[in-house]
């Protein structure tokens, strides 16, 4: 110790300065440890000049958020949440149109299922999001909903948020993104299962075409007047649905798209040119020569081709529109299509193009029937009550022997099994006949008149080639039925259109949210981190605990 004075006064004073002077070992390890400092300090200044990742940030973000106190980190996070969901939440009084948090929508303004040009669709995307994230209000306040209505609905999210056979019935926990309590526009509320009106009339057509020129049946004098003014009704109804639903695509291609995302609906979109070919078919001898003329095989059958490769290259593909997820009585609507091309393709003289057809029409066909008989565990429930739907089941395979024998010229072997088939499944909706009743009548009924027509052609067919007086008895039954089922429902159809003005309700089908808001909320992703982050903390305390237990015990 070294002692020099520090007292000032005095000019004869010595100063002492009383530390402790460091031994040569503390000395050394003083200097270690200032050059570890340095070291440290560099390295920090290194980190702080070094550029952040965008990961690395948000892992330090999330350890530092970890040392919150508990108390104080679930008050903030459970006061987010509870903001986030009031933003989300809808009062389900049937009024609202969704849950999105945006202005009120002003009455009567259904501008959200308007067609919007792409350059505007995609500069309105740009501006519903900022970098911050907050929404902007645009048109209304209707941004956001814009870009989700411009979003496709999955396929599932139909099944989840409608019931009923045709999946147009809007379940009660749902909400949707237009008013329920006041009409939509016209254009809104016409479905394209209007086109099933249009199937119906232009089958029956052929039916009393075969009636009127059958030899089958020539003991019955038929006037072929019947069949010509059933073919000038069908062809002037095809094109006022037409023309209608044109304007539909052009004001509310929005709600054209979600139409064709339906599972059920999709299906519809080959009717119309389904329709042009049983027309071109039964067309009166007077209006049309013997042979058609190949263009009109072209042209009708070029969008029934198209929607082939985009609908079956999807059920082959797979995703979330694969057969199983998809598959209704229904979806042989798109399968038919193959076998009428085929008989319109030998009525033009093309028997190897009809060939074609009914091999693809015929492997599809297995597939979906195949498919609705396993009811696989993957696929979505069904309606449980049967329903005229199921009278499609009846249509493929009737449409399939009518063509093989169109393309071969005569009911050959393959032609009457196809038929027997489709006999053994009317036969068994017959008998089920109390299941389809309570069932309120709808537009969509129409599409379940020409499978009992086309089965009723079939057999007029097999009399033909097998004359009996059982089956020359059991095609005027078939027929008559088929007949009455469709005058019954024409004027159904009248009545509800100008009578009693309900035949266009408010399609709700097509005014689903792409998710269900307002309910089933799932927890935040901060919050749920924290819980399981205490979690652990409290087993990793325990096992702390034991271990010191257990070595104070050793």
């Amino acid at each position: 110790m070294e002692m020099v004075s520090t007292f000032p006064r005095s000019p004869n004073a010595h100063f002492v300065d009383i530390h402790e002077v460091p031994e040569e070992g503390e000395e050394k390890n003083e200097h270690e440890e200032n050059k570890t400092a340095k070291m440290a300090y560099a390295k920090e200044e290194k980190q702080l000049h070094k550029p952040i990742k965008f990961r690395e940030w948000r892992k330090s973000y999330r350890s530092f958020s970890r040392q919150v106190s508990l108390e104080t980190g679930f008050s903030a996070f459970n006061s987010e949440q509870k903001v986030k969901m009031e933003r989300q939440s809808l009062a389900r009084s049937g009024k609202s149109f969704g849950g999105f948090g945006c202005a009120e929508r002003k009455k009567g303004d259904f501008n959200i299922f308007r067609t919007r040009p792409g350059i505007v669709r995609q500069n309105s995307r740009l501006l519903f999001k900022k970098d911050s994230g907050i929404n902007v209000e645009l048109d209304d306040g209707l941004g956001e909903i814009q870009e989700s209505v411009n979003e496709s609905v999955p396929a599932g999210r139909y099944f989840a948020a409608l019931s009923g056979p045709e999946l147009d019935q809007i379940k009660e926990s749902e909400d949707i993104l237009l008013p329920k309590d006041e009409q939509w526009p016209f254009l809104l509320r016409f479905p394209v299962g209007c086109f099933g009106i249009c199937l119906g009339l232009s089958s029956q057509a052929i039916l009393w075409l075969c009636l009127s020129t059958s030899p089958a049946i020539k003991f019955l004098p038929v006037s072929p007047l019947i069949n010509l003014s059933i073919w000038l009704l069908a062809l002037l109804l095809l094109l006022l649905v037409f023309i209608t639903y044109t304007l539909k695509c052009i004001f509310y291609f929005e709600a054209v798209r979600r139409e064709y995302f339906h599972p059920v609906r999709g299906n519809f979109f080959f009717a119309p040119w389904v329709v042009c070919m049983f027309l071109a078919i039964g067309a009166p001898p007077a209006v049309t020569p013997n042979i058609l003329h190949p263009v009109i095989w072209c042209v009708f059958m070029a969008p029934i081709v198209f929607l082939d490769l985009k609908i079956y290259g999807q059920w082959l593909s797979g995703g979330k529109r694969r057969l199983c997820k998809v598959a209704n009585p229904s979806s042989h609507l798109s399968v038919v299509g193959n076998f009428v091309g085929a008989i319109l393709a030998a009525k033009v003289g093309w028997n190897e193009a009809g060939k074609f057809l009914w091999a693809i029409g015929f492997a599809h066909y297995l597939v979906v029937f195949v498919t609705l008989y396993q009811r696989l565990p993957t696929s979505e429930a069904l309606p449980k009550e049967l329903h005229p739907v199921y009278s499609m089941f009846i249509a493929t395979p009737a449409a399939a022997s009518i063509a093989w024998g169109a393309i071969h010229g005569e009911f050959d072997g393959l032609a009457r099994t196809c038929y027997f088939i489709a006999l053994f499944l009317y036969c068994s909706l017959i008998v089920r006949i109390n299941f389809f009743r309570g069932f309120r009548f709808s537009v969509a009924w129409w599409s379940y008149t020409f499978p009992m027509t086309t089965a009723s052609i079939a057999t007029i067919k097999y009399a033909e080639q097998v004359p009996s007086v059982i089956s020359q008895g059991l095609a005027l039954t078939l027929s008559f039925m088929s007949s009455t089922m469709v005058f019954i429902l024409f004027i159904s159809t009248i009545l509800h259109a100008l009578v009693w003005k309900t035949l266009f309700p408010n399609d709700l089908a097509i005014a689903i949210t792409k998710k269900k808001v307002g309910r089933e909320m799932k927890p935040e992703k901060k919050t749920h981190d924290i819980r399981r982050w205490t979690k652990r903390m409290s087993l990793s305390f325990g096992s702390a605990n034991g271990k010191t237990a257990h070595s104070r015990q050793g």
